[in-house]
């Protein structure tokens, strides 16, 4: 920690809680990660397919395979966020997504493309949610939901925000230099408030998650930072809940941000630009909608509200395959934000809620590896689809039976293991 990080600690500590300026931090980078992200690629598909003549499969499948070597790296990542703690991995991954955004306007073949795919979406899909999400997690416990609510405002502002930067830069750059512009953005976006303000975690500077001081009384039952270790999460049927539930989640969502543009396009005759739009008033719903989302994580039964995330996601889902006029492609869009704001609410807070705050990188990590491989095969059969003619609206209306059914197993099955209960008391 950097000596300015802990005087601006001490000339605010008094004012208010630090934990807030790092929920800050946490939602720069979760924007930031939008040049990482599905909904920011949607309109470059199209220029891309056109220019490098290459198939929409094809580029599907460069992003799957790039995603899925991604993935099998972030549990890795995850025991680098424990042993060295957030702040130095959000630096390292900042600096090389900025790279790999470079290499992406550079790509001019199908493996180059797919290189270029990897790096963006392990640095900014993953590493940098991962980590943003974990020094949240590190200060906040009482308040998690809301304040990792909070932080997804930073994702809402990136789909409403990066889509539509996305397209003017293409109309008026090109594609190559708009990945460069994307690339010098991150480094100036999110790199000064890393180095000058973020801290990992409030025991670095003697308080407790919530700004609870050390030396108070009533803080006894929270001195200890507790929780399962990573092969004790893998023994608890709530883990493969869990990773079964957002799975479907992370497919199906990530289907939906890669494709938008090109369905309703393509399927119902809307200008790109005007479903690129779309993003904005998902972006909207998002952000009146995330706060609400992290005070009911804080008020109500988790599984309960998992399960009501997936059959919002089963509606985002049926919802954009109605979407015919501006009315119904409206609704699609402020169903799909409210689906991301629960999504996002819940990314960072099912780990440390269901495994505790002691190893939750590792298991996170491990988690994050298993959603990633959802979003890297999510949109293929969406890709399948168009390419070879059968109906998609059909087969996304197919799809939406897996949230539904995990939503089932999150309302009747889903419980806290009884081990971290017994940590507690």
């Amino acid at each position: 920690m950097f000596l300015v990080n802990k005087k601006f600690f001490e000339a605010t500590k008094d004012k208010f809680f630090y934990g807030w300026v790092i929920v800050g931090i946490g939602s720069l980078g979760i924007f930031t990660s939008g040049a990482g992200q599905s909904h920011t690629f949607s309109p470059f598909i199209p220029v891309i397919s056109q220019d490098l003549k290459i198939s929409s499969t094809s580029i599907t499948a460069a992003y799957m395979i790039a995603t899925l070597f991604a993935a099998f790296l972030l549990p890795k990542m995850g025991k680098l966020v424990d042993k060295y703690g957030p702040r130095k991995i959000l630096i390292y991954t900042v600096l090389l997504l900025g790279i790999g955004c470079m290499i992406f306007g550079a790509a001019s073949n199908f493996l180059m493309l797919a290189i270029a795919f990897g790096f963006l979406r392990f640095f900014g899909q993953g590493s940098l949610m991962l980590s943003s999400a974990n020094i949240i997690t590190q200060w906040f416990d009482k308040k998690r939901g809301f304040a990792l609510g909070l932080m997804g405002l930073g994702f809402a502002i990136s789909m409403g925000l990066h889509p539509y930067v996305s397209d003017f830069l293409i109309s008026n750059y090109g594609w190559r230099m708009a990945w460069v512009i994307l690339g010098l953005s991150t480094w100036l976006i999110m790199l000064p408030s890393l180095i000058f303000l973020a801290i990992d975690k409030p025991e670095d500077v003697s308080i407790k998650p919530d700004g609870i001081l050390e030396n108070n009384k009533k803080s006894k039952n929270n001195e200890k930072i507790f929780g399962l270790n990573l092969e004790e999460a893998l023994k608890e049927k709530s883990f493969y809940i869990l990773a079964f539930s957002f799975f479907s989640i992370s497919s199906l969502v990530t289907a939906l941000h890669f494709f938008q543009v090109t369905i309703l396009s393509q399927y119902f005759g809307m200008a790109s630009s005007t479903a690129a739009g779309l993003f904005i008033p998902t972006m909207v719903s998002m952000i009146i909608f995330i706060p609400i989302a992290g005070k009911i994580l804080d008020r109500f039964e988790t599984h309960n509200i998992i399960g009501i995330a997936l059959l919002i996601t089963t509606a985002s889902l049926l919802s954009i395959t109605f979407a015919i006029d501006s009315t119904f492609s409206i609704i699609y869009a402020i169903i799909f934000g409210i689906n991301n704001g629960f999504n996002l609410s819940l990314f960072g807070y099912i780990w440390p809620r269901y495994f505790g705050r002691l190893h939750v990188g590792s298991i996170q990590g491990t988690g994050q590896m298993i959603l990633v491989v959802g979003a890297s095969i999510g949109a293929m059969p969406f890709a399948i689809s168009m390419d070879l003619g059968y109906d998609l609206i059909t087969t996304i209306r197919l799809s939406a039976l897996y949230p539904f059914f995990s939503a089932f197993l999150c309302f009747f099955f889903l419980r806290e293991s009884k081990k971290l209960t017994e940590m507690k008391k």
